[in-house]
């Protein structure tokens, strides 16, 4: 299953959108979004302890969604488990079928569900990807011979939106230099920013997944300034929700003049609509990229 991998290698615009595994082991609702968006995204990025919140491993997730014909990117984070762990769970994702890796360093568990945690930390995204290369040449981090060299399509993250863009493209140099072969930049909510930012990234001349998130009403705006750090939703688009009279109608027309505004830009999407999987069908046909269009295609 290598789908999404053949399609960012072909040039072709890709859709993107998260699960976030549950916490406990009833995987009946995950599934029934999975096959709700199937036909409408190239792949489901899985998160691991999504905001430091302890949750079902997403490594079985990807597995069984690989089982139903659905193709995982499996995101790996750093706060919980040594250098050891991780490689060993990178091996174990290869066994069963995993393809796509997506690199975050993640949340400090303090601002989870388990702020007692104790953080491990032993690595961050960007050897994570050190790792991943390793791996692919056939070697674990300590330059020891594997019995099977893996062949991952290994992703990280970028802020494209961030005030310190000389900061965010010293980041992509590295994670470029360490293996990444695809980025998914944070949620984007001011064209005008992206335009910039990618006006110095193109010169990587990898891919780059576009993240946006449909807002749901712009108290949730103010929640995403507020808690996720990177994240600016424009004063403007915050005004525009407030008068809305139907915040959801607003808010998938926010998100389609975003889509059409940037994504000659870019080689894909990673659409997000938290809880209301309903409204990405619908933003993607009135961007003109839902599943089959000629952008789709390109």
């Amino acid at each position: 299953m290598r789908a999404f991998s053949e399609s960012l290698t072909a040039g072709k615009f890709v859709v993107t959108t998260e699960l976030i595994p549950p916490k406990g082991t009833d995987l009946i609702s995950l599934f029934e979004r999975a096959e709700t968006l199937r036909d409408q995204v190239d792949a489901f990025i899985l998160t691991d302890s999504h905001a430091a919140r302890m949750s079902m491993s997403p490594m079985a997730v990807a597995h069984l969604l690989i089982d139903r014909g659905i193709e995982p990117i499996l995101s790996v984070t750093c706060g919980g488990r040594n250098r050891i762990a991780l490689q060993s769970d990178l091996l174990g994702a290869h066994a069963l079928g995993i393809n796509n890796i997506i690199c975050m360093t993640g949340d400090h568990p303090t601002v989870g569900d388990h702020p007692e945690a104790m953080p491990v930390f032993d690595l961050d995204s960007i050897s994570v990807l050190r790792a991943i290369a390793s791996h692919r040449a056939g070697k674990d981090m300590s330059g020891r011979r594997l019995n099977v060299a893996t062949t991952f399509l290994a992703g990280a993250v970028v802020n494209a939106t961030a005030t310190n863009q000389d900061q965010q493209m010293r980041q992509m140099e590295m994670k470029v230099a360490a293996g990444a072969q695809f980025f998914v930049a944070q949620a984007v909510f001011d064209p005008f920013l992206f335009k910039s930012f990618m006006s110095t990234a193109g010169r990587f001349n990898i891919p780059i997944i576009a993240g946006l998130i449909v807002l749901k009403s712009s108290e949730m705006a103010h929640r995403l300034n507020a808690s996720i750090p990177g994240i600016g939703v424009p004063s403007a688009l915050i005004d525009e929700m407030d008068r809305a009279e139907n915040s959801d109608s607003t808010g998938a027309a926010i998100a389609t003049r975003t889509i059409k505004e940037i994504a000659s830009l870019c080689q894909g999407v990673h659409l997000v609509s938290v809880g209301r999987e309903y409204q990405i069908p619908r933003v993607l046909e009135a961007a003109g990229i839902a599943s089959g269009s000629s952008m789709r295609k390109k």
